[in-house]
């Protein structure tokens, strides 16, 4: 049974992403496109297409050609959606990195992308320059000033420039774009299983989300947005950055979350919509903080990223007097699949909604990908212009992903009600979830296997009401190594890894549980886990 959009079929135009995104923006004039939360500063509709312009140019003249991979490695600034949007205009290709990562995962990212370039702040300045220096990128741009690094600020001075007279049309280069075929970013996923991989997507892709997003009447030009979730991750890429730049909203930009922060900008600058993750709707749910501050502008919240529990939800709404949507997608599904309905319903409060336009899905039987109806659980299946391309050089990856037929496998187990909306109830991919942040096992298990005391490791997901998830491992040690203690093989792999990936619970085991193909039979440890 395939099971199809409630909403009408929507055109996706044949153009590329940031012509598309900022088309308005000129006719928007002095209207605040992005303001700065620490600072107050705040850059219009027409500055930012201007600075588009400009750096775009400035690129091109230091040497930034189609197809050349272009890697920010930041927490959210302002000047991250113009750097975005200017390689995207002259054809590049954007790799995101999370600024938690350590050398070590930053140089990884950019040496598998081949990136040319890379963008950072200060504070990051030099662990870039040497994760640059181990991939071989050859420049290294930094927002502000800092030794060994171009000021991302000379970017704007190049002579090709506009000077903002005319209609601007002839102001950067002309590429000619695939929308359908080239790549505009490449985000990091560790997909259903693995390590992290490129995920390849198109203009085509993300204009198609976009515009399948705003069919569900997510976003209004008169919204006050706050964006506190990463600009790295899809999620903060498209569904606030692109969504809200296309429908002419304000955007507020945080550059962490902070709860006292969060709630003054809420309160201070009047948002009305506000896109979070579950644990940042826990706190807002029990909090005390909550009550000093006036929040009778926030009209919803919409979280993503992570799975939602009805009981959270509820808790949200009763409190704050707001309504509660959720959406549901992957990095590679550019992100969103499903949304929850405009009009709230708290009866619905557990689903992620009904299929975005133009997408079909599925629910298959995990054991034998027999199609299932209504009502019955199963793997998630879609199909859309919003899926990716591939795997970056991973076609095995790929395969594994997007079966014969144009399926891609979620990973993840739900049901369709009779009225199409869907309900996540387990997670077949092997992928952690802390507080919205993917963690892969095979990753940290690979860092356990490089200890010399470790003969085997597995590690999987528990249960954790603030983060969502936590990563535990079961270790299996050699004989007659010298005796190591939980708390100093944490510490090992806290050493090597960003903050939110650390391993916060840690059990020895006589035995990892492998099938006879060797893949670790990671359901038989959860389940041990929860007997407990």
């Amino acid at each position: 049974m395939i099971f199809r959009s409630p909403y009408p079929q929507i055109e996706i135009p044949p153009t590329p992403l940031t012509p598309f995104v900022l088309a308005r923006a000129r006719a928007r004039g002095d209207k605040p496109a992005l303001i700065d939360a620490v600072t107050g500063r705040t850059i219009t509709y027409r500055q930012l297409e201007e600075a588009v312009r400009r750096v775009a140019a400035g690129l091109v003249a230091r040497g930034l050609r189609k197809g050349d991979v272009f890697a920010i490695y930041s927490p959210n600034v302002p000047e991250y959606v113009i750097a975005f949007h200017a390689v995207s205009l002259v054809g590049g290709t954007l790799t995101t990195l999370n600024p938690l990562y350590t050398v070590d995962e930053a140089a990884h990212q950019l040496t598998d992308a081949r990136a040319k370039y890379l963008l950072t702040v200060p504070v990051l300045l030099d662990k870039a320059r040497e994760a640059a220096a181990h991939a071989s990128v050859e420049e290294v741009f930094v927002f502000g000033e800092g030794e060994g690094a171009t000021p991302f600020a000379a970017l704007y001075a190049h002579e090709g420039a506009s000077d903002g007279a005319g209609d601007g049309q002839e102001e950067w280069p002309r590429v000619e774009i695939d929308p359908a075929e080239d790549v505009v970013v490449l985000p990091y996923s560790s997909g259903t299983t693995g390590l992290p991989k490129g995920v390849m997507l198109t203009h085509h892709n993300l204009i198609a989300n976009t515009l399948q997003v705003q069919a569900c009447e997510l976003i209004d030009k008169a919204d006050t947005l706050v964006c506190v979730l990463p600009l790295f991750h899809i999620y903060g890429m498209v569904v606030i950055m692109n969504v809200g730049l296309y429908e002419g909203a304000q955007i507020v930009i945080m550059p962490r979350f902070d709860l006292e922060m969060f709630l003054r900008v809420l309160q201070d600058y009047g948002v009305t919509l506000a896109h979070v993750v579950p644990p940042i709707m826990l706190a807002l749910a029990q909090h005390p903080s909550v009550d000093n501050y006036d929040l009778s502008k926030l009209k919803t919240l919409f979280s993503g990223a992570a799975p939602l529990s009805e009981q959270l939800a509820r808790a949200c709404a009763e409190r704050l007097g707001c309504a509660i949507r959720q959406g549901y997608g992957m990095t590679e599904t550019s992100p969103a699949i499903h949304l929850t309905p405009a009009r709230f319903d708290p009866s619905r409060l557990g689903s992620i909604g009904q299929c975005v336009p133009n997408t079909e899905c599925r629910i298959v039987d995990v054991e034998t990908g027999a199609p299932l109806g209504s009502g019955q659980a199963g793997e998630i299946c879609m199909r859309g212009p919003q899926m990716m391309k591939g795997y970056l050089n991973r076609p095995d990856a790929t395969a594994a992903t997007i079966d014969a037929d144009g399926w891609l496998h979620t990973g993840d187990i739900g049901y369709c009600d009779e009225s199409g909306h869907f309900y996540i109830v387990d997670r077949l991919k092997e992928l952690i979830k802390y507080k919205g942040m993917q963690v892969a096992p095979a990753e940290l298990e690979g860092l356990l296997l490089t200890h010399p005391s470790v003969a085997d490791a597995a590690v999987v997901p528990v249960a954790d009401e603030e983060a969502g998830e936590l990563p535990k491992a079961f270790v299996v040690c050699k004989p007659g190594a010298d005796a190591v203690g939980a708390e100093e093989l944490m510490a090992f792999v806290a050493a090597r890894v960003a903050p939110y990936k650390k391993i916060r619970h840690l059990e020895f085991i006589e035995q990892i549980p492998k099938a006879a193909s060797g893949k670790i039979l990671r359901r038989l440890l959860v389940e041990r886990d929860r007997a407990k």
